[in-house]
């Protein structure tokens, strides 16, 4: 029974991603390229400028802007990357890494759209407490108000099963792998800790994201660094062979959009939308927190997040996955990944591979600690907290220790929701971000 409804529910996974979802996702990108004058190259050094002088706290809210730039980095950064990119290829050839940094480049505008939006729009509640975030833009198109439920449903589960199960299964499993320790062990220590991140608030989780995100960030690129500068001399040739793949006479000769580069396209872009939350409107929600009054200099420093999940660490990782060979293994998943890493560092690879997942899951465990928390204050009028707290402890113990194949399939028709309500929102704002890149880039020009 099981088995027959993991077939359905990867079926209408499979329908929801194909071609329209992916055109959708591609146009708005390109669309809003177009539309805000090219902002992901004309602000670039302007953003890494904001990032490098961040705006102060402000009072009453509960994150500042950095923090904010931190945890989107870290939701952002997680096991789909080390696990999704090497999936990516296995499905649609080394050509997934070509649409792979295509999609990092054309996404940079969605981020800033969907960060300028969570800060620029707010919304009152119930209780008379004023909020930011995605929440707060999807109330005002045009359906909105009943879309915004259905946002948020998708959210929790996403926040649940991918944020808090997933990585719980996949840090488990590296342990046990590593350690030959049983998984109940493992287990119980993550509910521990998960129980010690919720039950501090806001402030507690912060802090731990302040403290995980940049060794995380750092044990990847001197790992990853150091494993393509060994292989340097397959550059030149791994890059023809994504080119190939991506554009392949193989491929064009199968029709229009032959079934090789349907797969680099449709692989491509799905697997990096989960691991980098591309369109999600999870950085909407974390920038919203942080009562930001400069919705321009939040959403142009946001865009750097997308250039260093979707530029930096996913497409470097598919590099050296196909530089070093690993992607002709025959392996999937982060096992494919470890074989890359273990053409340099021999018995190591495996561990390196272990301590990245370890890091990059208990990131995102954190920043989706506060995602959901956010999530769940909105919908519930900020009631109930103690409750989340306990479905989020209950999710991580869930997630070490159950077969959760189901579930992940599961999660891309979450992914689908969240991705075609937060493009719609967006697409009814663009003419009011559309004005403010106008006016800021006609301050800017008297300066």
């Amino acid at each position: 029974m099981l088995n027959q409804i993991d077939t359905v529910v990867q079926r209408i996974g499979d329908l929801l991603w194909g071609w329209p979802l992916i055109g959708f996702i591609a146009g708005t990108g390109i669309v809003f390229t177009l539309a805000l004058g090219f902002i992901q190259i004309r602000y670039f050094t302007t953003a890494w400028g904001y990032l490098l002088q961040p705006e102060p706290g402000h009072k009453g809210a509960e994150i500042s802007p950095l923090q904010a730039f931190m945890n989107t980095l870290s939701a952002s950064v997680g096991n789909g990357s080390l696990a999704g990119m090497a999936t990516a290829i296995y499905a649609g050839g080394p050509g997934a890494a070509f649409w792979v940094f295509l999609l990092g480049l054309i996404s940079m505008p969605i981020r800033f759209a969907e960060v300028f939006c969570g800060t620029s729009v707010t919304a009152r509640l119930s209780d008379g407490s004023v909020r930011g975030g995605t929440m707060a833009y999807i109330q005002q198109a045009p359906g909105g108000s009943f879309l915004v439920y259905i946002y948020m449903i998708c959210c929790l589960w996403l926040t649940f099963f991918s944020g808090c199960a997933m990585q719980c299964q996949t840090m488990t499993g590296g342990l046990v792998q590593v350690t030959g320790f049983p998984a109940y062990l493992f287990a119980f220590l993550l509910f521990a800790l998960v129980l010690y991140i919720v039950s501090g608030g806001s402030q507690r989780i912060m802090r731990l994201s302040d403290f995980i995100v940049p060794i995380k960030v750092i044990i990847f690129f001197i790992a990853t660094a150091i494993a393509i500068i060994f292989h340097a001399n397959s550059i030149v040739a791994t890059v023809q062979l994504i080119i190939t793949y991506a554009f392949g006479k193989q491929a064009i000769s199968a029709g229009l959009l032959g079934y090789t580069m349907q797969n680099a396209i449709r692989f491509g872009v799905s697997r990096v939308s989960n691991a980098t939350e591309t369109g999600l409107g999870t950085a909407g929600i974390l920038y919203g927190a942080t009562g930001s009054t400069h919705p321009m200099r939040s959403g142009l420093m946001s865009m750097i997040t997308t250039f260093t999940s979707n530029l930096l660490v996913c497409f470097s990782l598919m590099f050296l996955i196909v530089m070093s060979g690993a992607w002709q293994s025959g392996l999937n998943g982060i096992a494919m990944t470890v074989a890359a890493y273990t053409t340099v560092f021999g018995f190591w690879g495996a561990t390196i591979v272990t301590i990245m997942s370890l890091m990059f899951g208990l990131g995102v465990l954190v920043a989706y600690a506060f995602i959901g928390r956010e999530c769940w204050s909105f919908l519930t009028n900020g009631r109930y907290l103690t409750l989340y707290a306990i479905l989020y402890c209950a999710f991580a113990l869930f997630g070490s220790l159950a077969n959760v194949a189901l579930i992940w399939n599961s999660i891309d028709i979450a992914n689908a929701g969240l991705i075609l309500i937060n493009l719609y929102a967006l697409w009814m704002m663009l003419p009011k971000m559309r004005a403010a890149v106008a006016a800021y880039r006609t301050t800017a020009s008297r300066k």
